[in-house]
């Protein structure tokens, strides 16, 4: 019965070191591959950055002024048809 036990032991040690070694490679064939796109990238300028970031700004305050005026106009209409 040891000999049963201590053998399926050896056994599952083999098969987790082989996937061990195995995921390690996938690991650095990732970081590889990822290293290499980066490298292709075109990054944008830093005024194309900011330029980008200004919209998104003013874009987002104005969708939230128009959000709020729409809920302005619900909420008076609502009060009026309920109370």
């Amino acid at each position: 019965m040891q000999n049963a036990v201590s053998s399926i032991l050896r056994e599952m040690t083999s098969v987790t070191k082989a996937e061990t070694e195995k995921r390690e490679n996938r690991l650095i064939k990732y970081l590889r591959e990822s290293r290499a796109e980066m490298r292709k990238v075109t990054w944008p300028t830093r005024e194309e950055a900011l330029n980008l970031t200004a919209i998104v700004l003013v874009v987002t305050v104005v969708m939230s002024l128009f959000l709020w005026g729409l809920d302005v106009v619900f909420d008076s209409v609502m009060l009026r048809l309920i109370g």
